[in-house]
């Protein structure tokens, strides 16, 4: 069964060219929402839960660095593809307690606009849709 380590090895490299909006390593999103959850599992997918979505990595490639079912299962809940419905996709996710706790703390950074140089239209009509999904999940 893979770790924390080989989860944080992972997303490093997968994210090792992104920035964030205000320009800082985008490793330090997941490592942030790692922080807001509670157990290991809960922290192996927070660590995770844009690698597939936003980077080359694949869920195979998880699969097959020996990551658990139960982690596999949360990250790809959390993966938003192509053409999908928001409400469906929070929907299918809040169904999973580990997806569910690890969406809820990353829609808390998210929403942090502390963090953005500017707030933009587009910006606080993300809000909109973040704050909807954070009363859906609870």
């Amino acid at each position: 069964m893979s770790t924390i380590q080989n989860a944080l090895d992972i997303a490093n490299n997968a994210h090792r060219d992104q920035k964030l909006k205000n320009g800082q390593p985008y490793i330090l999103h997941p490592l942030h929402v790692m922080n807001q959850v509670s157990s290991i599992e809960a922290k192996i997918v927070a660590i995770l839960h844009d690698v597939v979505e936003d980077t080359e990595t694949e869920l195979v490639d998880l699969e097959a660095a020996g990551f658990a079912p139960e982690i596999m299962r949360a990250v790809d809940l959390l993966t938003r593809r192509d053409g999908d419905d928001y409400k469906e996709y929070v929907k299918a996710l809040a169904k999973d307690p580990l997806a569910r706790e690890v969406k809820l703390a990353d829609l808390r950074h998210n929403m942090d606009v502390t963090r953005l140089p500017e707030v933009t239209d587009l910006d606080l009509q993300r809000l909109r849709k973040y704050h909807w999904c954070v009363n859906y999940l609870g």
